[in-house]
């Protein structure tokens, strides 16, 4: 029985679909079929339950779903700490941060990491949130640095610097020359938006419930520059975080403004896999990034 089996009957019995979970394992609908089968011959029981209109699982399905995400989250950790040794020896730690993040946020802290322990090589990329939570599970980054972070039972979270969001706006809008700007305005503003399903984009929705103001976005970006560029021709406003700014504000093609509600701050965090081995090397990046020592 293979890892990919146990996959593969876990997809089948969260995506509830037969032809979905073929396509995301690149099989065809009667391979999956057949692996189907061929568990349910093994273990002589059956796993879905075939009598029930909608697609469910079995007493036994159950039993053996709880059981495989166990065992392919015991082999995922044992595929990251392998890595992880197999790396170890040469002093490389492995980063990964979203963009804003990385090209802004983080800088501080390369240079002062590399000041104190020179004789390590610190390989930095920038991706995507959902990326990052993916090669940290699969072993292949030690470190990443996300928004709005999430923990699980895999994933275990530090508290990174807080930043501040601000109203940004191009030096020819009307608010340019505001001290601050009440956060109801955004509802009557062209608004320039993170794109659906970014973890920053879902936090700002929730805040912006939290004072029932319903923004529909004029545009949507998956990153902070595109949207930078689009507020700087004065096609629109945004709320961004103010280290991401800054350049721009200092160079006169951007304004960023406090709002007079609240002081508004996006969470960001350190993420690392539970439970896996971890050098001094990298305990002493997470900590100088934490700021506090971790156990």
């Amino acid at each position: 029985m293979q890892i990919e089996t146990l996959q593969t009957f876990c997809d089948l019995a969260e995506l509830k679909s037969f032809s979905r979970t073929a396509e995301k394992n690149m099989l065809s609908q009667s391979a999956v079929s057949q692996q189907l089968a061929q568990l349910e011959k093994s273990f002589n029981t059956p796993l879905i339950d075939r009598h029930r209109k909608s697609f469910g699982l079995t007493a036994a399905g159950e039993l053996f779903y709880n059981s495989c995400k166990d065992i392919i989250s015991r082999y995922e950790n044992f595929q990251s700490s392998l890595n992880y040794l197999k790396n170890s020896s040469k002093s490389k730690i492995n980063v990964a941060a979203i963009y804003s993040i990385g090209m802004h946020s983080l800088q501080e802290y390369i240079k002062k990491f590399m000041t104190l322990h020179p004789q390590v090589y610190l390989d930095i990329e920038y991706l995507s949130a959902a990326e990052i939570y993916n090669r940290l599970l699969l072993g292949k980054i030690d470190v990443g640095l996300v928004a709005a972070p999430r923990s699980g039972p895999d994933i275990q979270v530090f508290d990174f610097v807080p930043e501040p969001m601000v109203f940004v706006c191009s030096p020819q809008h009307p608010f340019a020359k505001k001290a601050s700007v009440d956060i109801f305005m955004m509802q009557y503003e062209q608004f320039i938006a993170f794109a659906q399903n970014l973890p920053t984009r879902n936090w700002l929705d929730r805040l912006l419930i939290g004072y029932n103001i319903a923004l529909r976005p004029a545009m949507e970006f998956d990153n902070v520059e595109t949207i930078k560029r689009v507020v700087e021709i004065n096609a629109g406003v945004s709320i961004m975080p103010l280290t991401t700014v800054k350049n721009e504000v200092a160079n006169k093609t951007l304004k960023a403004i406090p709002f007079s509600n609240e002081n508004f701050t996006r969470p960001t965090g350190i993420v690392i896999r539970k439970n896996r081995a971890m050098n001094d090397n990298l305990k002493a990046f997470i900590e100088l990034l934490y700021g506090k020592a971790i156990k």
